[in-house]
């Protein structure tokens, strides 16, 4: 099967996502364009806080010590996946959300306090006026630049999956720097905030059918069999 399948996301997800690629048939390659490391915070009084709020599972992963003072707090969850890592660090889940962060608030009961544990770069959300949310930065994003052998990939065919908007800038500003031509890259995005974070002037961007890695990757094997008719 021919083109190539460019993942871009921060590990443990950028192996996961390769791996899974590889066993769908796809050729993929993977370079982060982040490194996600760990902050410093302090933790709140956990008297003050009803429930933890998280929205990726970085929080969970880099969450540090502070996290288990908060261990008997219900969890609400962006999706399935940081879920899972939730669960696997001993938390009880609360809810879990399909389709972004914002979501799960509006299904949380009023009069709760959140302790949102975010990156430095997140989406702001809008709660309810009975909805209190209380944010701590516990990790943050370092850019990575993408090798220069990314060019002679335009003639074989690029398919780049970007799953999320801090993704699509930086693949933005890379592509410029390597002076790649948009007009030869197919652009996979989890989401319509992704595509219009990315822009325009690629040969074309989708939106996977759900917020997920794994429609995300079903839609890159089947543009990749259209082209190859």
């Amino acid at each position: 099967m021919g083109g190539y399948v460019l993942v871009v996301r921060p590990e443990p997800g950028l192996s996961n996502t390769v791996a899974a690629a590889d066993a769908m048939g796809l050729n993929a390659i993977g370079y982060p364009l982040f490194e996600v490391v760990p902050r410093a915070w302090d933790c709140p009084n956990p008297e003050t806080i009803d429930a933890l709020l998280i929205g990726s599972a970085n929080a969970i992963r880099l969450g540090g010590a502070q996290l288990e003072q908060l261990k008997a707090k219900p969890v609400y969850a962006v999706g399935e996946t940081t879920a899972a890592t939730a669960r696997e660090h001993g938390f009880t889940i609360a809810g879990v959300g399909v389709g972004g962060l914002q979501n799960v608030i509006d299904q949380i009961p009023a009069q709760t306090h959140l302790l949102r544990i975010a990156g430095a770069q997140h989406v702001e959300l809008t709660a309810p006026k009975d909805v209190f949310i209380r944010t701590i930065i516990a990790y943050e994003s370092i850019p990575q630049e993408l090798p220069e052998p990314l060019r002679p990939l335009h003639d074989l065919g690029l398919t780049v999956l970007l799953h999320s908007a801090a993704a699509a800038e930086q693949f933005v500003r890379e592509s410029r720097r390597l002076a790649l031509q948009r007009g030869r890259i197919i652009l996979v995005v989890i989401g319509p905030r992704v595509a219009q974070a990315a822009g325009t002037g690629w040969r074309a961007v989708h939106v996977a059918n759900t917020p997920n890695d794994r429609a995300m990757l079903e839609m890159a094997l089947e543009l990749n069999r259209t082209l190859s008719i």
